[in-house]
């Protein structure tokens, strides 16, 4: 396709038009918020995405997923809840004729993704207020989710109403997707791209204030353990089913230490301090005080390596599990079940010599007079359906924040205003613009 003519819009003209909507993007953000768009529970922010994609006169689609559709995909990661009364909320853009006299523009596409799914609160008291209600100290919004990434999906949508104030519309097809299941699958992402949702480019405002060039792997697995109950009284004689799943994740966290050893890096990760961890994030197990327990589930969270694959890291997993278990010596009393759900994420490298990163990085420069900082990150992020399955250039670049999946989490009103801005100039240079009455 061939290129876009230059944009007519200066730098000054799209900043001017996003700090006029400054006020509308906070309460955009406040009442997204408000929204408790926990896993399972996204309907009603969903309804609001949709009522936003139609304000700006979007061909609004509501994409149930059909996870049939997805179990044989390589990028499938195994669901947790139910997909009934659950929707990704897809506005297009199409670009009308343009006006007579004007000249016509052939504009690349693009599509504008952000996950509306946030992760639990954990303890509210920790919280300095509710976290579904929002608050602002200075330049801070706090609230879960408004960073990750409530924040970045207010950047897109309301670049898209800046270059409309202004009186112009992309002239390429542009695509905004507002999915589920970030958090813990990524399927949301995955649906839209099987259903034939594709572009030129795509770009993720996730928090985190400079391109992507790489993403971890990410895989969930479970530990069921299973010991000998007997009585608290005689407690030595038992084999406690939560002590032996302590011993095997100390035994996973030797695996975690090598794969941290400079020897085993991947160079995009080698002056991490610490780029693979295990986490356990959820343990569960026991049923008396009195009583040795007879079960135990351990639920961790597994990092690895770009050009990894998740096959390979079960096969070096349950091979360390099942060793660890043969050297235990009640290891013929002690059942373990290891099974998956949730992310079996591939990580990737993002080419940030393609048209599409350095166009985002000239517009992040023109914009704030900086050049763009990139980071090789250690979590998972939707980029990798765009990039492994779709073939579709993507990153990642969206506002700056602090204490995602932590407490008082917040993101900075003029970052998030800057990357609108950021994100309004690309487009308008990535899709060309046509003027509009």
């Amino acid at each position: 396709m061939d290129s876009p003519t230059l944009c007519p819009l200066t730098e000054a003209e799209i900043l001017a038009a996003v700090a006029a909507q400054r006020d509308e993007a906070v309460s955009f953000l406040q009442t997204l918020v408000r929204e408790p768009s926990l896993l399972g529970q996204e309907a009603s922010a969903q309804a609001l995405m949709k009522r936003r994609f139609e304000a700006l006169g979007l061909d609004v689609r509501e994409l149930v997923i059909d996870e049939a559709k997805l179990r044989d995909h390589p990028g499938y990661s195994p669901s947790i809840v139910s997909y009934e009364g659950r929707r990704n909320v897809i506005g297009v853009h199409e670009p009308r004729a343009p006006r007579t006299g004007q000249a016509p523009v052939r504009g690349r596409s693009l599509i504008l993704n952000g996950h509306i799914d946030v992760v639990p609160v954990g303890a509210e008291r920790l919280w300095t207020r509710p976290p579904f209600e929002p608050w602002i100290d200075g330049d801070r919004l706090h609230g879960r989710g408004a960073n990750d990434m409530k924040a970045g999906i207010v950047a897109y949508t309301m670049a898209m109403l800046a270059l409309k104030n202004l009186g112009y519309e992309p002239a390429a097809r542009v695509t905004l997707q507002s999915v589920i299941e970030e958090e813990c699958t990524g399927n949301g992402a995955l649906a839209c791209l099987v259903a034939g949702y594709t572009a030129d480019a795509a770009i993720i405002p996730e928090p985190f204030d400079e391109l992507l060039s790489a993403q971890l792997g990410v895989m969930w697995l479970t530990l069921d353990v299973y010991g000998v109950p007997v009585h608290a009284a005689v407690a030595q004689t038992g084999i406690g089913a939560i002590e032996f799943a302590q011993y095997l994740v100390a035994e996973l966290r030797n695996l975690e230490a090598k794969w941290n050893e400079p020897k085993h890096r991947h160079s995009l990760y080698y002056h991490h301090d610490h780029p693979i961890n295990f986490n356990l994030g959820r343990i569960e197990g026991g049923e008396w005080s009195s009583s040795v327990s007879t079960h135990c589930r351990a639920d961790l969270r597994l990092g690895f390596y770009p050009g990894v694959k998740p096959m390979e890291v079960r096969a070096e997993v349950e091979a360390l599990i099942r060793a660890a278990h043969a050297a235990h010596p009640a290891h013929a009393s002690v059942k373990v079940d290891v099974s998956y759900h949730g992310f079996q994420a591939e990580g990737c490298v993002v080419d940030l010599q393609q048209p599409a990163m350095l166009a985002l990085m000239q517009a992040h420069h023109d914009i704030t007079g900086r050049p763009a900082a990139t980071r090789a990150a250690t979590a998972t992020t939707d980029v990798r359906f765009f990039h492994l399955y779709g073939q579709i250039p993507a990153t990642c670049y969206g506002p700056r924040g602090a204490n995602i999946h932590g407490v008082d989490e917040w993101v900075s009103i003029e970052s998030m205003l800057q990357v609108t801005a950021v994100l309004a100039l690309f487009i308008a240079r990535w899709c060309g613009v046509h003027r509009v009455d």
